[in-house]
């Protein structure tokens, strides 16, 4: 067991291109509240000069953002795909789900889904820093979580050894008819 006792997450923090664009869209398309802005010339933890602009946004969790004007233009690891890095946020239900998708094609933001995931339905899209971001909206039953948490050990297990995807959970990937 850790020395550690951890009460949640803070914040995460991402680079951005642009801070008030940043804001501006993640209010316009998510509802998120623009709280908080630090602005500092050299970094705090490392003392380095730096200038940047640090915003925060409120989305039921906080995220953040930094504007880092004196250095390269941000990219993506050339080794991870796009899909693989993203934030996911939580939305109520389906029809939530459906909602905040049509809400943003009719911003012009191309979405991807609802994808079915078993235990939830999620659609995928960029902000404009490049960023993958997901909504979901969970769908599954005590039953299915019991069991995701039973196999997930023996599935990770397997896995560290095989690295070969597992069938434990194979369920997860069969959408019933509605």
């Amino acid at each position: 067991m850790s020395g550690v006792t951890l009460s949640g997450i803070h914040h995460v923090a991402y680079r951005c291109r642009d801070a008030k664009e940043t804001a501006d869209w993640y209010a316009r398309m998510l509802g998120c509240t623009f709280t908080t802005a630090f602005a500092e010339d050299h970094v705090p933890s490392t003392g380095e000069y730096d200038p940047y602009m640090h915003i925060f946004l409120d989305c039921g969790n906080v995220i953040a953002f930094f504007e880092l004007p004196n250095q390269p233009e941000m990219g993506r690891d050339p080794n991870t795909p796009s899909w693989v890095q993203h934030i996911a946020f939580r939305v109520a239900d389906r029809e939530a789900l459906l909602a905040a998708k049509a809400h943003l094609e009719a911003q012009g933001v191309e979405v991807i889904g609802p994808t079915f995931h078993g235990v939830f339905r999620s659609v995928y899209f960029f902000d404009p820093n490049g960023h993958r971001l997901e909504l979901a909206c969970d769908i599954g039953t005590a039953d299915q979580y019991a069991e995701l948490g039973r196999v997930a050990p023996l599935m990770l297990d397997e896995w560290s050894l095989t690295k070969k995807a597992p069938k434990h959970a194979e369920w997860l990937h069969k959408e019933p008819m509605d």
